[in-house]
């Protein structure tokens, strides 16, 4: 990592104080911002997005998909984290900790209202920033690409059922508008465009040219992570300000499963015998949540000022910090990890960072 980059959690705290300061104070100014949307998708934050992902998708050579079926133990691993533990281990910890240990603390009405957004949120796994926590771990590219474009697609057809019946609903509305809109704003167009790049790139000044085309696109990719971090916070500051207890309490549970679920994915995949630079975006994948489908669907079933809504934008609160924190820790346990993993693995084709 950069200087920069390892300071990185620093960057994102002092961002995070300053879109709520700013939200405070220019109160019209994030209005404004907040209002230009499609189907609740707020477009400069989708751009914002864009320049994140596009410089780790730039990397990607699509010949190259291929070899991902070497890693079919990691795309094991992340589905079950995803699909069979994640949306379910969530609604425990949410019955757990917020209808019985903190129902005290909190109000009465929106008790069950906190515990669907809770559940609303496990239950779509992260589309577009898990390229840029797959980045900072040094992660298989096209296996991060496979793995959300496989994530995507499961989401269409698993999103509700999972969370009609963690509800105990016997229908639920899907924003299916944001869905399909999200998925092609964050996967499909930056595919698209990166490619385009690359190729370009390539043939003008051959793979030294994409090397440094790479190098200059690094630091415009963490910028645009630290504005969208100030605009996201900007947009929520009032009610992070206005109920800071509330928040506390419904971070808990939201921690604990980022932790056990990312903890979970990374044993398993070294007791798989799998690579690390699979094993790191696999437990990376498994933990984070698609915030921006969790929030719209929160807001479509419940309403702006639901519980369910408060909820789901507790995740945004803590989605950068903490996996930040997940990141620093599948780095700093790469030789542990590799150690256990030599022993259980049989041979297999390197990993090609191009």
């Amino acid at each position: 990592m950069s200087k920069f980059e390892r300071y990185l959690t620093v960057w994102v705290i002092l961002c995070i104080i300053l879109g709520i300061a700013f939200g405070s104070f220019f109160p019209p100014v994030f209005q404004a911002i907040g209002a230009m949307e499609i189907a609740k998708v707020n477009l400069p934050v989708a751009a914002l997005i864009w320049l994140m992902i596009i410089p780790m998708l730039v990397k990607i050579d699509f010949a190259a998909l291929g070899q991902v079926k070497e890693h079919w133990r990691g795309i094991g691993v992340t589905l079950l984290i995803n699909w069979g533990v994640k949306p379910f281990s969530m609604a425990a910890l949410g019955w757990f900790f917020i209808a019985y240990l903190f129902r005290q603390w909190l109000p009465a009405n929106q008790i069950d209202s906190y515990i669907a957004g809770l559940i609303i949120l496990a239950a779509a796994p992260c589309t577009a920033m898990v390229f840029v926590w797959s980045n900072l771990s040094d992660g298989e590219p096209h296996f991060t690409l496979s793995q959300v474009a496989l994530n995507d697609l499961i989401m269409v057809f698993a999103f509700a059922p999972i969370v009609g019946l963690l509800l105990g609903l016997s229908a639920i509305t899907v924003p299916w508008e944001t869905l399909i809109l999200s998925v092609g704003l964050y996967i499909v167009v930056p595919v698209i465009l990166a490619q385009i790049v690359r190729r370009a790139t390539l043939k003008a000044g051959g793979l030294a040219g994409l090397q440094q085309l790479l190098k200059g696109l690094q630091p415009i990719s963490l910028i645009a992570l630290l504005t969208t971090l100030v605009l996201l916070f900007g947009f929520q500051g009032d009610q992070i300000l206005a109920q800071p207890m509330t928040i506390l309490l419904l971070a808990v549970p939201i921690l604990i499963q980022v932790y056990f679920n990312s903890g979970l994915a990374y044993l398993l995949n070294r007791a798989c015998g799998e690579q690390h630079c699979v094993a790191a975006p696999s437990a990376l994948i498994g933990a984070s949540n698609f915030f921006e489908l969790a929030v719209a669907a929160a807001i479509s079933l419940f309403g702006l000022q639901s519980g369910a809504a408060l909820a789901t934008v507790v995740g945004v609160l803590i989605e950068v910090p903490v996996m930040l924190s997940v990141v620093r820790i599948v780095n700093s346990t790469k030789g542990w990890y590799e150690r256990g993993a030599a022993q259980r693995s049989r041979p297999i084709l390197g990993r090609q960072k191009i």
